[in-house]
């Protein structure tokens, strides 16, 4: 299967996202998933539908078998995710759907490619239905270092504020297990997305601009801590996700609320003093 879906992935790109064989006229797209174990990235080739708003899914079926696919897996671990589609490749929020609102997307599904209601009659487990849902798209006015860092903040605010919102409604469409899924998903993203953007910084921007500018070695102390701060936020806010009842209650909530106050602040102080920086670098 691994050969078959690296031919299948080949001719994908080389075709702009059209494949002969089985899957002549079918719409595909691949997804990218990292690894729940390894880290690693990991591409398959999915057919997929859109919703009434034109959002991607994603239908883990296995072709009927009893257990999850492992791309599955790997996105309840790892939520941010690339698509190709072969016109574009962008990267979305891999969101499950839940209750009622999985129900109506699979029936949806069903209508469209019948195939599915066979391969759901053949397992007992519920086959997941996934909304591949576009982040936030922040525009990167300038180039270099100082655009890149312009462009995660951006990013990071986005999705905390998006998070925000989440944590704060009630019961939607779907009922309150499709709002606590799409929390969860859209939290694990961000939460990874700033452990890494931190990471990256303290082992590697941080000491190369520390050589140039020594007169700022105590900012970068300081900055140092303040991630420290941020990271036993960012643990609470998981932990949170994982215990019954607290996913969108008050708790969670004002976890949320603190995190946003810290990190604001946090993102206004980096860029107060390291644009200047990191532009007169790249001047």
């Amino acid at each position: 299967m691994s050969s078959f879906n690296e031919s299948v992935i080949a001719e994908f790109r080389a075709n702009a996202g059209k494949v002969g064989g089985p899957f002549e006229g079918a719409e595909l797209l691949l997804l990218t998933t990292t690894g729940a174990r390894s880290g690693k990235p990991h591409t398959v080739p999915l057919g997929f539908l859109r919703d009434d708003g034109g959002t991607p899914l994603v239908v883990a079926s296995a072709a009927g078998a009893d257990r999850h696919p492992a791309w599955y897996h790997n996105l309840l671990a790892r939520p941010l995710v690339q698509v190709e589609t072969g016109t574009e490749e962008y990267e979305a929020v891999a969101v499950p759907a839940a209750g009622a609102r999985r129900d109506e997307l699979f029936a949806q599904v069903v209508r469209a490619e019948p195939g599915y209601g066979e391969y759901q009659g053949r397992t007992a487990r519920v086959i997941p239905v996934v909304a591949l849902q576009r982040t936030h798209e922040v525009p990167e006015e300038e180039g270099g270092i100082a655009g890149k860092l312009l462009a995660v903040h951006g990013w990071l605010r986005a999705q905390l504020a998006h998070v925000r919102e989440l944590a704060g409604e009630g019961p939607r469409e779907g009922g309150a297990a499709s709002l606590g899924l799409q929390l969860r998903q859209h939290c694990l993203a961000f939460c990874h997305t700033l452990e890494f953007h931190h990471r990256s910084e303290d082992a590697g921007l941080f000491p190369y601009l520390e050589q140039q500018h020594p007169h700022m070695r105590e900012f970068f102390r300081r900055v140092g801590a303040e991630h420290a701060v941020i990271a036993r936020l960012q643990e609470e806010l998981v932990r949170a996700l994982d215990t019954p009842g607290d996913g969108s209650g008050d708790g969670f909530s004002g976890r949320v609320e603190r995190m946003s106050r810290e990190l604001e602040s946090h993102l206004d102080r980096e860029e107060e003093q390291l644009l200047p920086v990191l532009r007169a670098l790249e001047g």
